[in-house]
């Protein structure tokens, strides 16, 4: 009997063997990525490609394995154009791929349309868009990775009737859902603060034309403007506010004018402020040195949210690595139970509905051609 099982052993170690082999996880991960990368916006999505490509490279000269077996990670990148249309054909493309998870979108209207997509093949989408109806679609797929609006919104209003204490505001939008809801947010802050907005406009998001803005700001005296324009909108926004006589003017944007652009510029009006659920990667421990490292592979700075797209990139990771499957439901679900340290951001984790659970806005304001934090908080 004792002999028997010795060949019954024997005959069985081939196909242990074989289920060894035929193991849940490939030799090669691939992960998506869905940015703007060409466009007004494409810098700011090119810099979310780079912070991607910068983390699987580390993880790749690391060995980087599962269970014991070493895993190729490869990124799959594609344009999607700040555009929804194009954004979802980008999905079904990521999705017929085989990606584990897709890093995207940028914009909140991209994400909005994309994410049924993702969520019908069960893909983790890890965006940093900023509506909260992303996250608000009942599907158990949308992850973000920083604030929403409805903080950002608080932030803004906080900000401008706190700080900047000005007397007749404007709300100015981009006619995207990003900017529609976050404006709407802001007005009704103010409202309750009974400064409601002497100006209300909703421009098209590639606009660079603001004689008949400037001149109803002209005519309601305002001393603050508040946009979700985009940076190189704001740059020609504020140009025709100085030519106009508004020097005395302040402008609060959102985090879409945070970029290198209007630092650059000799502002013809008294104050530029951006409130952005992004953080500066120098307001964290190991930013400086990403900073570094960055600079150096990228062969220029940070413009956006590289160090945030890098992190997203390890909370993939750390979910295929507890999953010990590089199944994408299996990924998913590994990933809502972590509480990860991201190597640049420090705390990742996401609540019940997907939502960052750490969360922040800070206030930044334009000072000697950079931006300089002028206030952060979780709790405005």
């Amino acid at each position: 009997m004792h002999r028997r099982n010795l060949i019954l052993a024997a005959a069985a170690a081939p196909l242990t063997a074989l289920l060894a082999a035929c193991s849940r996880i490939p030799d090669t991960v691939r992960i998506g990525v869905a940015q703007p990368l060409s466009g007004p916006l494409g810098a700011l999505g090119k810099d979310m490609l780079a912070g991607v490509q910068m983390a699987v490279q580390d993880l790749n000269a690391a060995n980087y394995s599962v269970q014991g077996k070493r895993v190729q990670l490869e990124v799959l990148a594609k344009d999607d154009k700040s555009d929804a249309a194009t954004g979802k054909a980008v999905a079904q493309e990521l999705v017929d791929a085989g990606v584990v998870a897709v890093i995207g979108h940028l914009n909140s209207g991209v994400s909005i349309e994309t994410a049924p997509i993702y969520a019908k093949a069960g893909i983790a989408q890890l965006a940093i868009s900023t509506n909260p109806r992303y996250t608000q679609l009942e599907l158990a797929t949308t992850l973000r990775l920083v604030a929403n609006d409805d903080m950002q919104a608080k932030a803004m209003a906080s900000y401008a009737l706190g700080q900047i204490g000005a007397q007749r505001y404007a709300l100015v939008d981009d006619a995207t859902p990003y900017g529609k809801g976050l404006m709407a947010g802001v007005a009704a802050l103010l409202k309750k603060h009974d400064k409601a907005p002497a100006v209300s406009a909703s421009l098209d998001a590639k606009t660079t034309q603001f004689d008949e803005l400037v001149a109803r700001l002209v005519a309601a005296r305002i001393d603050c403007v508040i946009t979700t324009l985009a940076d190189f909108q704001v740059e020609a926004l504020v140009k025709a506010m100085g030519k106009a006589g508004l020097r005395e003017a302040t402008l609060l944007g959102g985090d879409t004018i945070k970029t290198s652009t209007l630092p650059k510029l000799d502002l013809p009006i008294r104050a530029v402020y951006a409130t952005s659920p992004i953080i500066e990667p120098y307001e964290f421990n190991a930013g400086p040195a990403f900073e570094k490292r960055y600079s150096e592979l990228a062969k220029q700075g940070i413009v956006y949210g590289a160090h945030y797209a890098h992190d997203a990139v390890y909370s993939i990771t750390q979910g295929l690595t507890r999953a010990g499957s590089a199944d994408p439901a299996a990924v998913l679900k590994a990933m809502k139970a972590l509480d990860l340290h991201g190597p640049v951001t420090a705390s990742l984790r996401y609540d019940a509905q997907g939502e960052q659970k750490f969360g922040t806005i800070s206030v930044y304001a334009i000072e000697k051609g950079r931006w300089v934090s002028a206030m952060r908080s979780a709790d405005w």
